[in-house]
């Protein structure tokens, strides 16, 4: 595999107007990138966002080679939904834009499947979409380990750790799980570790900071490559975001990690990955947006550690079954190989 990395000038993880920056420079530079490269089968674009999924269609189109859309995030549904995207006439764009790439993709993927049915109420015809589910390579994680050295150089000592590992983003209701702490803040044992940056980090640290909640720490975010050693250092893993009814078409990556971790998942969020969660007997699902319930269920898992460890290799056991990527490569191997057969006849 060659990679070609391609100019982006400002930030995604800055204001929306540098993300803005960011994402259309790199349409333009993906675009002439891919434009001036010699024998193309198969372009595969995914989102989000949408622009450059377009600029994906155009060097297809250009090229005269087969497109494949994968759709990891139903933008912009939700964007709407969040209130991001408030301008009527930017609304309308994104969602022209949405409909026209579901028509003229030669094949649509989705990682999850919650979002068939907003393909499919957008135009989308179903038998163009593939079902290619989200997942993890277990072979990242050792759940044996416990983590001994990440905790003593965090100072974590003997606390039970409820880890939130990810974006400290709007979506992500971290003000919740901090709401949660605040409760269990008279429980010596439970510490609530987030790692990760974003656009809310700030005001996070803050309000922990005027809340005095000295049974919350925060870490910076690490490369993927130490993650294995982060999830090892947890008791339980947390999976939240807002109560917006679309959340409940995602298969977050976060969930999987976890399970793949050998960590129980406390999972504030509804929907599709939450019977994954059930269905395994990995974790326990509480309402989202619901602190109260959020702080119970980690002092369950608290209370009990032994069910806890058993929860968490019931995880590990049920994405070696179901969700490995190694399965998964070869699902979009044969999906492109099948397209490319499809433009040489």
């Amino acid at each position: 595999m060659e990679v070609i990395r391609c100019r982006v000038w400002g930030s995604v993880n800055r204001s929306f107007f540098w993300r803005t920056v960011g994402f259309f420079s790199f349409m333009l530079s993906s675009f002439f990138t891919g434009w001036t490269l010699p024998d193309v089968d198969l372009v595969w674009g995914t989102s989000p966002p949408l622009p450059q999924v377009f600029t994906a269609w155009l060097v297809a189109r250009l090229k005269g080679a087969k497109f494949l859309f994968e759709i990891r995030d139903l933008w912009p549904a939700f964007a709407i939904q969040l209130g991001v995207l408030r301008n009527p006439v930017l609304i309308r764009l994104a969602l022209a834009l949405e409909k026209f790439l579901y028509h003229r993709a030669d094949r649509l993927v989705v990682n999850s499947p919650g979002f068939i049915d907003h393909l499919t109420s957008r135009g989308a015809r179903k038998d163009k979409i593939t079902l290619i589910r989200n997942g993890v390579d277990p072979a990242m994680f050792d759940p044996t380990s416990e983590g001994a050295e990440f905790r003593a150089r965090n100072d974590l000592d003997e606390k039970f750790v409820a880890l939130y590992a990810g974006a400290h983003g709007m979506s992500n209701d971290l003000a919740v799980l901090l709401d949660a702490a605040e409760l269990l803040h008279a429980d010596p044992r439970i510490l609530f570790l987030l790692v990760g940056d974003g656009k809310e980090k700030p005001n996070l640290v803050l309000r922990a900071t005027e809340k005095n909640l000295d049974n919350v720490m925060f870490l910076p975010p690490v490369a993927k490559s130490e993650m294995a050693e982060v999830l090892a250092a947890a008791d339980c893993g947390i999976a939240i975001l807002k109560p917006i009814p679309l959340y409940g078409t995602t298969y977050p990556n976060k969930v999987f990690d976890y399970m793949a971790a050998g960590r129980p998942v406390v999972l504030a969020i509804d929907g599709v990955i939450r019977k994954v969660v059930e269905d395994a007997r990995a974790g326990l699902a509480v309402p989202p947006g619901n602190p109260r319930a959020l702080a119970d269920a980690v002092r369950t898992l608290a209370d009990d550690p032994s069910a806890a460890r058993t929860m968490g290799l019931r995880g590990r056991s049920a994405v070696e079954r179901d969700f490995g990527r190694e399965a998964q490569a070869r699902e979009m191997e044969q999906l492109m190989r099948e397209m490319v057969r499809g433009r040489a006849a």
